[in-house]
């Protein structure tokens, strides 16, 4: 087999398509986000970000920076290895006593990234639980689709947000197996959020865990950052809540937070967790600090909101159709693979302005899409920038625009 031509060629499938990816060179500058330079073959230039997940600029808060550069100070830079031969050190304890503390729940358990968080623990719980079926709604993240299938249970997958499918294939599975219901609060492309009391509910009535991700709630909700559960005071209804350090927060990881045991159960067992060198002392210092911070600030995250409206008022105003939904995220529709790609590169090249396409398979084909994401850090201005750019563009594209 000619491996380098099946490799161009699946690559110029995609080019074809409008779906290749390409990396925009950016270096972010501490106290200017959402500006960030961008480096071309032309030379730098300035662009102002607007698909970041770091939703409130966590990143560049002074005393997220200054926590980790005391770490790195006192401890260096590694963790040392592995949790448990020789990369545990007091901050992933402290770290992991602020998550338990944010939901409410025993322990917490931290992990290198929200992905290995989801894998490693849906596919422990799948392989370690005799009979476990996992019931998983549609759109859940590729994270906990690979974790399920890791598991090698029973998986029974219920429509997106859908009550009575749930709980018709809940009723329809043996009512002696153990159960565990996993999604969402957050559904990060469409930006909806689930049923969490009525699923609380469900669970409840057929004996199953709840397995709950809030990986793009936790910081932005509730009056201490908790997410969508704290928010509607149902934290205590959750079996696990899992999370990350890499959005909100503003550094880089992922956890969950359960009963000690259940923490405990998935220290012992998962293999992604065992065989992997340990977050950076100074990474936990950062995640620390901004939870800390935002758990007292209500500040941020009511400035997050009050951009959000006030960006969905300027596109409505303009007829750019976007998605509505009750979350901070801003899915504005273009429909086309090559014109979404189109209209990102001219925001970019001509307009400074960094929004990346949504196509598949992120997204289902004719639902492509530019991912806005607002910052409290965002102001009136770069918000009619990017409106104004947005209209010019949609003529250009003749685009369908929305009537109000």
């Amino acid at each position: 087999m000619d491996f380098e031509a099946f490799f161009k060629s699946e690559l110029n499938g995609l080019h074809n398509e409008g779906r290749y990816r390409v990396f925009a060179d950016l270096e972010r500058h501490r106290g200017n986000f959402p500006r960030a330079t961008r480096h071309t073959p032309d030379g730098p230039r300035e662009v102002t970000v607007w698909c970041s997940n770091d939703y409130l600029g966590m990143g560049q808060h002074p005393a997220v920076v200054e926590a980790m550069k005391e770490a790195i100070d006192h401890c260096g830079a590694g963790a040392g290895g592995t949790r448990n031969i020789s990369g545990t050190t007091h901050y992933h304890v402290l770290l992991e006593q602020e998550l338990a503390d944010l939901h409410g729940k025993e322990a917490g358990l931290i992990f290198n990234s929200g992905y290995m968080s989801n894998w490693a623990t849906l596919g422990t719980l799948g392989q370690k639980i005799p009979g476990l079926i996992i019931f998983s709604d549609a759109l859940n993240h590729a994270s906990m689709i690979e974790g399920i299938r890791h598991g090698k249970c029973e998986r029974v997958i219920w429509k997106h947000n859908d009550l009575n499918d749930l709980e018709a294939k809940l009723a329809a599975a043996d009512p002696n197996a153990p159960k565990l219901i996993a999604f969402e609060s957050v559904y990060s492309m469409d930006g909806d959020i689930s049923p969490i009391n009525e699923i609380c509910d469900l669970a409840d009535k057929y004996g199953a865990m709840t397995y709950l991700d809030e990986v793009h709630a936790v910081g932005m909700y509730g009056p201490r950052g908790g997410g969508i559960a704290e928010r509607e005071g149902l934290m205590d209804r959750i079996t696990i809540i899992e999370g990350t350090l890499g959005k909100a927060f503003g550094v880089m990881g992922g956890y969950i937070a359960a009963s000690s045991a259940l923490c405990d159960f998935i220290r012992s067992f998962a293999s992604g967790f065992i065989f992997t060198t340990a977050l950076p002392p100074t990474l936990a210092a950062g995640a620390i600090a901004s939870i800390r911070h935002l758990k007292s600030s209500p500040f941020e995250r009511a400035r997050h909101q009050d951009r959000v409206r006030k960006l969905r008022a300027m596109l409505d105003k303009q007829g750019i159709p976007h998605m509505h939904n009750p979350s901070h995220i801003v899915p504005v529709m273009v429909g086309d693979a090559a014109k979404c790609k189109w209209i990102s590169d001219i925001l970019l090249d001509t307009c400074d302005i960094y929004v990346q396409p949504i196509n598949y398979p992120t997204v289902p084909r004719k639902t492509e899409r530019l991912r806005i994401t607002p910052t409290p850090l965002h102001s009136d201005g770069d918000i009619e920038h990017l409106v104004g750019s947005l209209h010019q563009l949609w003529s250009r594209c003749a685009l369908a625009r929305h009537v109000a």
